[in-house]
């Protein structure tokens, strides 16, 4: 696929983020544009087939436009932009009182998004996602390599979605309309692989990382995901039933995070002793 040369001087910065920046166009309030930092090439490429194809399925999801590159030879891409949105976490910030609202709203986005069924061939399992990584990482020992490969194993197989990435700040809504954004993780496979990165994001992850991110204080957080619970996995469980189920799938993500950190992270993989 060829990238579209585009000028930089069109766009004014609206945000960032690990990976890169985003832009909106200046003159036309239909485009906005996610440019990755210097020398990532093949990222963009990538992330611009994925959404095509996650957008083909019906999820809900702004549609990707052009793989483009600017003057000083950066890559990202177009999308359709939504006026008028906000982030679920945002929003949350914002109206504090409101948070038993918009938790609800997310999972009932979550619980939609883990009903697909989706052509297998045409994704990646999350287990095979997560074997990778596990053997990239240089800062488990074998043995427990060993532990967490068989939990990854013993979980059930599904065929449906997975965001991969969800975090209550990459769902958006514009009116009654709702959106998933950043699905570059995109993926298949058991729900709950999912799901703990809600629980890492609301009750893991320290105050000074979710004031950072969330633009909240850990207690609202805490509170969201005390709605979220809930309203995703029904009101007949206890939440501390439910948080010990999630809490070694929240635990996974560290293989996310000492990826893109390099280095290892006490505070997640505290959360992985059941398996440990």
């Amino acid at each position: 696929m060829n990238a579209v040369r585009i000028s930089l001087s069109d766009y004014v910065l609206s945000g960032g983020g690990a990976n890169g920046e985003s832009y909106d166009h200046r003159t036309d309030p239909s485009l906005m544009l996610k440019l990755y930092f210097p020398g990532k090439i093949q990222q963009p490429l990538d992330e611009m087939i994925l959404a095509r194809k996650v957008f083909e399925t019906g999820i809900p999801t702004p549609e990707p436009g052009d793989y483009v590159v600017t003057e000083d030879g950066r890559y990202g891409i177009r999308f359709r932009r939504i006026t008028g949105k906000k982030s679920y976490s945002r929003a949350t910030a914002d109206h504090p009182e409101s948070v038993g609202r918009y938790a609800a709203e997310f999972a009932d986005m979550c619980r939609k998004l883990h009903a697909i069924h989706v052509d297998t061939a045409q994704f990646e399992s999350v287990k095979d996602r997560y074997y990778r990584l596990l053997t990239e990482n240089p800062f488990f020992s074998t043995e427990q390599k060993d532990r967490i490969a068989r939990f990854i194993a013993d979980a059930p197989d599904t065929d449906t979605a997975i965001h991969g990435d969800l975090q209550y700040s990459n769902a958006i809504f514009s009116g009654t309309d709702r959106y998933f954004i950043d699905l570059g993780d995109f993926c298949y496979g058991f729900n709950l692989f999912d799901v703990g990165m809600v629980y890492l994001c609301c009750c893991l992850s320290d105050d000074s990382f979710i004031r950072e991110t969330f633009h909240m204080p850990k207690t609202l957080a805490i509170k969201f995901w005390q709605s979220f619970a809930p309203a995703y996995f029904g009101t007949d469980r206890p939440l501390s039933d439910i948080e010990e189920e999630i809490r070694p799938y929240a635990g996974l993500k560290t293989l996310i995070v000492e990826r893109d950190t390099r280095c290892p992270m006490p505070a997640f993989r505290a959360a992985l002793s059941s398996i440990l």
